[in-house]
């Protein structure tokens, strides 16, 4: 599905030349992979998680400075419980291993979603790893977790109710940027670029608000398969797209 055929470069020449700031990624297809090479789902997750590893890498060397994957959805609670444990384990893996060397690489670490349902020991490493790297500059890679769009829409609304009630903010003056700034994502900008991989097309519940007009590019390749090659060739797409905001030409 993704068109380019050419190799990315940054010296590459189209609509605008510089490299989305804000990469998001609805990272699709673990379970696919595993049951393509007959393997338990665990294997898919574990495969894909490397894959993370060398996307942030790839993304710093490619100049993107904000990156958000799609970790683990609202919905995604309803999955059979052996493998929400698997995926919890994993995650409680990756974070007390990775966040050591992110914190050396210079790169943020941020968390989005609603933390009520996961477990205290993996809070408490989400919290240590947003405050130990919370002045990193080089990167700003934010992890979607529990996280769904419709309901980070209804806490945003439920929070300036909220602050009306109180009389601490009036109705006529709530704009888009007010209503923007109670969004999980408000201190990063909204997503230059959505990628999803596994040849699905559509959004899932993701950062509804803030890709109003992000540009698209859905993947035909499951997500253990993704590689700095197709990032690159995201990327070039992206150059060579002209983005109006709307306007016209």
């Amino acid at each position: 599905m993704l068109l380019v055929k050419e190799e990315f470069s940054p010296r590459k020449k189209g609509k605008h030349s510089e490299p989305p700031a804000h990469v998001a990624i609805i990272m699709d297809g673990n379970g696919r992979w595993a049951k393509k090479h007959m393997l338990p789902k665990i294997a898919g997750h574990k495969r894909g998680a490397d894959v993370v590893r060398r996307c942030v890498e790839d993304s710093i060397d490619l100049g993107i400075k904000y990156l958000t994957l799609y970790a683990f959805s609202s919905e995604n609670w309803n999955r059979p419980e052996d493998e929400v444990n698997d995926l919890m384990n994993l995650l409680r893996r990756y974070l007390t291993k990775e966040v050591d060397k992110l914190h050396k690489k210079n790169i943020r670490i941020a968390f989005i979603g609603n933390r009520t349902k996961l477990s205290e020991n993996i809070c408490a490493l989400i919290e240590a790893a947003e405050r130990k790297t919370l002045h990193n500059t080089r990167l700003c890679l934010t992890l979607a977790l529990s996280y769904g769009g419709r309901a980070e829409i209804v806490d945003a609304a439920t929070a300036m109710a909220e602050k009306v009630k109180a009389g601490e903010l009036k109705p006529e003056d709530i704009s888009e940027d007010i209503f923007a700034s109670h969004l999980h994502t408000s201190d990063i900008p909204d997503p230059d670029l959505i990628i999803r991989t596994s040849g699905e097309q559509r959004i899932s519940n993701f950062l509804l608000w803030q890709i109003a007009y992000a540009e698209f590019i859905f993947l035909d390749v499951l997500w253990p398969d993704f590689n700095r090659k197709i990032l690159e060739q995201a990327v070039a797409e992206y150059c060579g797209r002209d983005r109006r905001y709307g306007a016209r030409p």
